[in-house]
């Protein structure tokens, strides 16, 4: 896969890549994460879809320069043009996680306009689970807006953010999800300008019960699939359910035996349930 670039009018830059041919299918990775969140299922999918793998502003190879908002409108806005210019109208589009919320939130104001939606695992519109976990990490990146510490806080993300603890990330206990983590996180340490933008990010993001949601599903004219993992501590099946009930046009699919890392656990199930719902 080729390293690709757009870059949004007011000078952002989003990193892609893209394999395959065919009706382009956007997937959007997890917060921390990049698009190789997704690279065990790709190959299956390149079969069917133009499959466009962005990484979000803050990860990976894409925008991480301070001056940005990093408010959930603004992803939206620069996905918005992300979406129109790379993949046209009419995209099919997939989210997990903060690239889930950044969709339903691009398609609350406007600027995102799929095909057809899949969402998988992410709070919805339900309260966080594990709240002081979040407050902590949020408090933490905050930190780094104080001069002199944005350096030190880059660091300590080796302690925390091992490869080690990756494994908890995959109910199957997949060894690859080391790399993945190893990769999200390799030129996080010593770089004080990335800690400044995700201090500004941390600030902005939504937290708490995102309950505006509950007015948008009846609104999704679009069909939506919810394809949730069973064994995901972070965002429970019970949330899935529930939103699936004020879908016009939705589904639910679940992949057993997995945890937040659904690629990392089937990902022969998740390219399967991806092509049996866009086609």
């Amino acid at each position: 896969m080729r390293l690709r670039l757009y870059h949004h009018a007011d000078g952002a830059r989003v990193a892609y890549r893209e394999l395959g041919a065919g009706p382009p299918l956007a997937l959007l990775h997890s917060g921390l994460l990049s698009h190789k969140e997704w690279e065990p299922a790709v190959e299956q999918l390149a079969d069917r879809f133009r499959v466009v793998l962005p990484d979000l502003p803050l990860h990976g190879d894409s925008e991480n320069n301070p001056r940005h908002p990093y408010t959930l409108d603004w992803f939206a806005e620069v996905l918005g043009g992300f979406v129109a210019e790379v993949l046209g109208p009419r995209p099919l589009l997939a989210g997990h996680d903060a690239g889930a919320e950044i969709l339903m939130h691009g398609v609350l104001t406007g600027d995102i306009r799929p095909a057809r939606l899949v969402l998988m695992p992410n709070r919805m519109h339900t309260e966080p689970v594990h709240p002081r976990l979040r407050s902590a990490w949020r408090w933490a990146a905050r930190g780094a807006a104080v001069p002199g510490l944005d350096r030190l806080l880059s660091q300590g993300t080796r302690v925390v953010f091992t490869p080690q603890r990756a494994a908890r990330l995959s109910a199957r206990g997949n060894p690859a999800a080391a790399n993945l983590v190893r990769h999200a996180f390799a030129d996080v340490p010593g770089n004080s300008s990335l800690a400044r933008s995700w201090a500004r990010c941390a600030r902005a993001w939504p937290r708490g019960a995102q309950v505006h949601l509950l007015d948008l599903y009846p609104r999704l004219e679009m069909p939506v699939l919810l394809l949730w993992a069973d064994r995901d501590p972070l965002h429970p099946l019970a949330v899935a359910e529930e939103a699936l009930q004020m879908l016009p046009h939705g589904q639910l699919r679940v992949l057993q035996s997995t945890g937040f890392l659904m690629a990392y656990d089937d990902p022969v199930g998740l390219a399967r349930e991806l092509v049996a719902f866009c086609g």
